[in-house]
């Protein structure tokens, strides 16, 4: 079974009085890249906090790896847009905290981590470009190298399913093309699936397949529509 995703008649929001979207129907299989675009409030983030469960559907049914249970440790890689970085502590520290998902909990816990788990912190940040700030404190980095931190922790978590929250904002368009072509190469080459939540249209539809929460004034909650590229 290939789908990663799969949501029908899936209601979103934080109360049933409060339901922002319902998706009838919505399928993603192994190593696609989805991009979500749509108005500020309108539900993306929300939508993408359920795929993670971090909130409950309202209602509707929504599966991950074909299973309506929580996913394993370590196979859904959520990069908000809230970094949840530790300030303090270094890049070194805060990639490692992704990495040690692929190892015991006595290893992540004892910090006798495997050479395999250090190879693949080292790994990741090289490939956001941030090898010569291994050793800073988050704290002073500038917003956009945070971010890339954000991700390359992501990264050596080695999830199977990568849900991306607006993961080129505070990048100028250099870096985030650079950013975006190393992550799409990542994705490619692991048959890692990726949905993002974009701003940014052009971006959003450098995606496999591009949709949008658009609100439905008849019902006030919102529906989910693909875009023709």
């Amino acid at each position: 079974m290939n789908s990663i995703v799969s949501a029908v008649d899936l209601k979103i929001g934080y109360s049933s009085s409060t339901i922002l979207a319902n998706i009838k129907n919505f399928q993603i299989d192994r190593g696609e890249i989805i991009s979500i675009i749509g108005e500020s409030g309108i539900g993306k983030t929300t939508f993408l906090k359920n795929i993670a469960h971090l909130v409950r559907p309202i209602g509707g049914k929504l599966a991950v790896f074909g299973s309506y249970s929580t996913p394993q440790r370590g196979s859904v890689g959520y990069i908000p847009q809230k970094l949840g970085l530790i300030k303090h502590e270094t890049v070194y520290f805060n990639v490692l905290e992704g990495a040690v998902c692929n190892e015991s909990i006595f290893r992540s816990i004892t910090g006798f981590h495997e050479e395999k788990v250090i190879d693949n912190v080292k790994e990741s940040i090289a490939l956001m470009d941030i090898s010569h700030k291994i050793d800073e404190p988050i704290k002073y980095l500038s917003g956009g190298q945070q971010r890339r931190v954000a991700i390359a922790r992501t990264m050596a978590q080695s999830p199977k399913l990568i849900l991306a929250d607006e993961f080129l904002s505070e990048l100028d368009d250099k870096t985030a093309a650079n950013v975006w072509n190393v992550m799409r190469e990542y994705v490619k080459a692991n048959e890692v699936t990726l949905i993002i939540v974009e701003h940014n249209l052009e971006r959003a539809k450098l995606a496999d397949r591009c949709f949008k929460l658009e609100k439905n004034l008849d019902s006030g909650t919102s529906a989910l529509i693909e875009v023709v590229q």
